[in-house]
């Protein structure tokens, strides 16, 4: 960038009045009307929706119980944005679960994780336009807690079907969070994902698969030991790990039921404004634009970024009853809740940076444009380029895409109960009196493993109580 001698401003004309400005004056002062335009614009900008506004509606009417209303959201969307085709698809498989249609929800899971697993691949391309623009240029290719949430439901998904790929699914879950921490170092060297609480659930499915066979104790063992160290406050893991040293699945004439539960309203994204670096930038362009040939527009526009929120539930647990007689409670296998504020936490300041980089390439094109069409420093012309800038800046959204169906906590209870059928009851627990009780019949096969889910987001169940059975 070459630098051109600072120009003398020409003298006041000996005609001119003591209070009159001089042309040169007048163009100076233009600068705080441009900036007020700017400031109007962003307001006007900032008015755009983003995916949290319209995930709102899936939300509501997911987690309230109205599957059709929220389906109908989803379908509008998907015609609609393609950008959001993959996240929509992951919202409509767990209405699919709910529905009482895990094979459905499996086949659209599958989908969407293989869809994913291309996308790791970035492109240059996407990448270059979100730099133009923001991050919802790029493919969403989901957070590192969904992709290994893709898998632990694909488990679950599939237990409720034929159950035949549940344990290729289980040890998915084991391998997707080991090769996200492997490569997670940064251009630093530092790895934030190092940090990662690990998802038990691939293990613990992992473990009652191979307790099933009655002989495979040392890996059933191995998985437990897993489950204890990735999820040491589940209560069932040290039950679970001296059962698979003693090499019982069940006593004879016995089968096993697994109730699993999704319990509560998941985490989500939100558009938040990043303040202090908003500031720190605002006073950086004002200083460079002090010392260089050309302004940079002000940083008036708020840097926006998401950040991923949990909400609180109502409900802690589910108590079971068997044929009316109490059986437990449920426990949290996975607390996703926690899980996804503490990945994102992780990598918040690489989301940061990657924001604040945009600012910067977007005011280095504003100047490079400035010299190119050789603006003079505060002039119209160079003025009108900084509104641009601003205004540029203004229209970007901070990409909140996100699974948002997700439940706040996956919980299970493990019942050894004597073969035959069996009516299971279920009933929401928290702070206030219990919710209202879900009711299925289960057939309970001698040596054998069955399996029950139902969705409870609040103090009523949403959708059906899904069993392994036909």
């Amino acid at each position: 960038m070459n630098c051109r001698p600072v120009q003398r401003a020409p003298a006041l004309s000996q005609n001119a009045s003591p209070g009159e400005n001089s042309p040169r004056q007048r163009q100076i002062s233009r600068p705080p009307a441009a900036l007020g335009l700017c400031l109007a614009v962003c307001l006007a900008l900032s008015g755009c929706s983003t995916y949290a506004d319209r995930l709102r509606d899936v939300r509501a009417g997911y987690f309230n119980g109205d599957l059709t209303f929220a389906r109908q959201t989803i379908e509008e969307n998907l015609k609609k944005r393609p950008k959001e085709q993959d996240v929509l698809r992951l919202e409509r498989a767990m209405l699919e679960l709910a529905e009482g249609r895990p094979q459905d929800a499996e086949r659209t899971l599958r989908e969407v994780r293989d869809r994913f697993d291309e996308l790791e691949q970035k492109s240059l391309a996407e990448g270059a336009l979100a730099m133009l623009s923001d991050d919802n240029a790029n493919s969403y290719a989901g957070e590192d807690y969904e992709k290994v949430l893709m898998r632990s439901m694909l488990c679950i998904s599939n237990l409720l079907g034929n159950g035949e790929d549940a344990e290729a699914y289980a040890l998915q879950t084991i391998d997707k969070q080991q090769q996200i921490i492997d490569t997670g170092t940064d251009a630093n060297g530092e790895n934030p994902k190092l940090a990662y609480q690990r998802v038990a659930l691939g293990a613990y499915v992992h473990g009652l698969l191979r307790e099933q066979t009655h002989n495979a104790y040392d890996d059933v063992e191995r998985a437990n030991i897993l489950v204890c160290n990735w999820q040491p406050d589940f209560p069932f893991g040290p039950v679970d790990l001296q059962r698979a040293q003693a090499g019982r699945h069940s006593s004879p004439g016995n089968g096993v039921l697994y109730v699993f539960t999704l319990v509560g309203a998941g985490p989500f994204k939100v558009e938040t404004v990043e303040i202090p670096s908003q500031v720190a930038m605002l006073i950086a362009d004002r200083i460079l634009s002090n010392n260089l040939n050309q302004t940079l527009p002000p940083t008036i526009a708020p840097i926006k970024v998401p950040k991923v929120v949990t909400v609180a539930n109502s409900v802690s647990h589910v108590a079971v009853a068997v044929d009316g007689r109490p059986a437990g409670s449920t426990a949290t296998i996975t607390d996703i809740g926690k899980l996804a504020v503490q990945q994102y936490d992780a990598i918040y300041p690489q989301v940061l940076a990657r924001a604040i980089v945009r600012r910067v390439v977007k005011k280095g094109a504003i100047y490079a444009a400035k010299e190119v069409t050789g603006q003079e420093k505060g002039t119209l012309g160079g003025v009108a380029f900084d509104v641009a800038g601003v205004v540029w800046e203004a229209t970007e959204s901070a990409d909140t895409r996100c699974w948002g169906t997700l439940p706040d906590k996956i919980q299970v209870l493990r019942i050894e109960l004597p073969a035959g059928q069996r009516q299971i009851t279920l009933r929401p627990q928290g702070l206030g009196l219990p919710g209202s009780p879900a009711s299925q019949t289960v057939e309970i096969a001698d040596g054998r493993n069955t399996y029950l889910l139902a969705n409870f987001p609040g103090t009523k169940l949403v959708g059906k109580v899904l069993t392994s059975q036909p």
